[in-house]
Formats: structure tokens, C-alpha cells, sequence
């Protein structure tokens, strides 16, 4: 059984969910339908995967068949950085909700703290990118804030921001962010982040929580360590009878943050969801306290470009 988040307004957040990034067209229709089938009702998704239509045909196809309701599913969006203008938020949101197929969201995430101009696309240059003095968060926060106003999206959030970016909305919006969405697992457990966000009401979902091994080749490092081959992830599997993925979605959920691996393989996408009814000791959380690294898989060193506005030092507030 998958436990939930409450929201204030009582609406309840399934802890665990599928992941949609990096799923190819083709896959991810399939890997939506094979989720809902086995009883997942939490689906993560965002306008820049690409693949939203896809998955709009498979909620669409889910309802239809009886499988399951609209109400019964909590599905999640984000905003692109390219639509950070004022005048472009609700459009993004609307063509979002056509191409899944919605009347509404169940919570919507500004995807960055950063602001692209409208079209820009990678490779980055300075001249795609408006700076944070051009385009401050908190215009963009009080275009999400109408939405939610009217309906469009029940709870709105944001993904990829410091405890001071946080702390900013919480003083100066009117409705304040009910979930940051950030990398999350045992080599990146940023511990102060969890603290700041349970004091403040706010949740967290974790994604790339198994350590994003099939994330493009241009994010990853020559040398970088692989969570799901760690000798104490490894090890504490094999005690419980369990994969090493079971072990670090289970971890997450211990931890009261949200979770949602990404697979597309139809085991996997079951294995996963059986990890929700895994119970680990005080002494595995003990043991996998020890692994932090302060590791990032995604550092966002690509949204600093020479002569651009964003350095990673302020991206993250280090």
C-alpha cells in the first residue's frame, strides 16, 4: 500500500510515482499504461521530456477503459524555462493540459530558477538566457498563483531551488510553494534542505533517486560513482531479498519525501511500486546516512554559459 503526502486542503499525494524523464516516444505510452495497471496513481511529468501527448493518450485510454478516474490519479507538471514571462505562463500550462488530455493538474512546478527567452532552445549562449534582475522568480510565482486561483492546477511548487530561493517565496509571495522538487538519494541526502522544507510545511519529491545512470551522456562524469552498485545498498538488499533500487526507493519514502523512479520496463515499473512495502531498519538508515557525498548527478553546470546571467554558485546558493 502506498502511504501519502497530505496537502493542507486535504487532498493526498500517493508518496510514490512514476518518473517520465528520459522516457523515449513509444516507451513511455506503454510504461504509463503498464503503472496504472499495476496500481501507481502518481504520474510525473513536464513539458520539456517531450513526451506528454504520449502519456495524455495513455491517461486518456486509462479512463476510459475504467481502469481508473481522473480524481483517483495525482498528476504533476512543470513549467519550462522558456515561459517564465508573464504572458506566457498560462499558455504553457494550457497546452500542457491539452496534450495530457486534462482539465487540471494536481500540482504544477516552476521546472527551474532560471528564465529563457520564449523559443530558445540548447546550446545554450548568454543572449537565450534573461537574468534573474530582468525576470525575478517571484513575477513568474504571482502568474502560478492565478492559476492556481482558478483551478487550473490544485497546489502549485517548484523544483530545483536552494533553501534560499525557498525562504524568498515564503517571505514575499502570496501563496506560498507546497513542494520543491530536487535530486534526492544516499550520495546527495542534503539533510538541511529536508529540515528547512518539514519546518516549513513544504513537501519534497525526489527524483533521480536511483543515481540517473541513463541520463545523456553530456551530464554524466568520467568517474562518477554508481548508487545501485554501492557495496551498502548491495549488502542491505541482499539481508532484505530486494533489489538494490528497492533499497533506495524505500530509503526515500522512510524519509517522508516523495519518490519517483523512471523505468520503462514493465519488472521494473512492478518492482519498483513493491518497494513502497519495504520496511528498512534503524540500522539501514544508519548505514546509508554514512554514504552522503554532497553528489550531484545533474549539477546544472549547463545553465552557466560564458557572459550568461546564472553560475552554478548562485543556481544553488553555495
Amino acid at each position: 500500500m502506498v502511504a501519502t503526502l497530505e496537502f493542507e486542503n486535504g487532498d493526498q499525494m500517493p508518496i510514490l510515482g512514476l518518473g517520465t524523464w528520459k522516457s523515449s516516444p513509444g516507451d513511455v505510452y506503454k510504461a504509463v499504461k503498464t503503472a496504472i495497471a499495476a496500481g501507481y496513481r502518481h504520474i510525473d511529468c513536464a513539458h520539456i521530456y517531450g513526451n506528454e501527448a504520449e502519456i495524455g493518450r495513455a491517461l486518456s485510454e486509462s479512463f476510459s477503459e475504467g481502469i481508473v478516474t481522473r480524481e483517483q490519479m495525482w498528476i504533476t507538471s512543470k513549467l519550462w524555462n522558456d515561459s517564465h514571462a508573464p504572458e506566457n505562463v498560462r499558455p504553457a500550462l494550457e497546452e500542457t493540459l491539452v496534450n495530457l488530455q486534462l482539465d487540471y493538474l494536481d500540482l504544477y512546478l516552476i521546472h527551474w530558477p532560471v528564465a529563457m527567452k520564449k523559443g530558445a532552445s540548447f546550446p545554450l549562449t548568454a543572449e537565450k538566457l534573461v537574468s534573474p534582475e530582468v525576470l525575478p522568480i517571484l513575477i513568474t510565482w504571482s502568474e502560478m498563483e492565478v492559476l492556481a486561483d482558478e483551478g487550473l492546477c490544485r497546489h502549485i511548487g517548484v523544483s530545483n531551488f536552494s533553501t534560499a530561493k525557498l525562504q524568498d517565496l515564503l517571505e514575499n509571495a502570496r501563496l506560498k510553494p507546497e513542494m520543491n522538487q530536487i535530486e534526492l538519494h544516499p550520495y546527495l541526502q542534503q539533510p538541511t534542505m529536508l529540515d528547512f522544507c518539514q519546518a516549513n510545511t513544504i513537501y519534497l519529491t525526489a527524483y533521480s533517486p536511483l543515481g540517473s545512470s541513463d541520463r545523456p551522456d553530456s551530464l554524466k562524469a568520467d568517474d562518477e560513482p554508481v548508487l545501485l552498485e554501492n557495496s551498502t545498498i548491495v549488502a542491505i538488499a541482499k539481508q532484505h531479498g530486494v533489489t538494490p533500487a528497492q533499497v533506495l526507493i524505500s530509503w526515500a519514502i522512510h524519509r517522508g519525501t516523495a519518490v519517483i523512479p523512471k523505468s520503462v520496463n514493465p519488472a521494473r515499473i512492478q518492482q519498483n511500486l513493491a518497494a513502497a512495502d519495504l520496511s528498512l531498519t534503524p540500522a539501514d538508515i544508519q548505514a546509508i546516512a554514512a554514504l552522503d557525498l554532497n553528489r550531484r548527478y545533474v549539477s546544472g553546470d549547463f545553465w552557466q554559459v560564458e557572459g550568461g546571467p546564472y553560475t552554478l554558485a548562485a543556481l544553488w546558493d553555495m
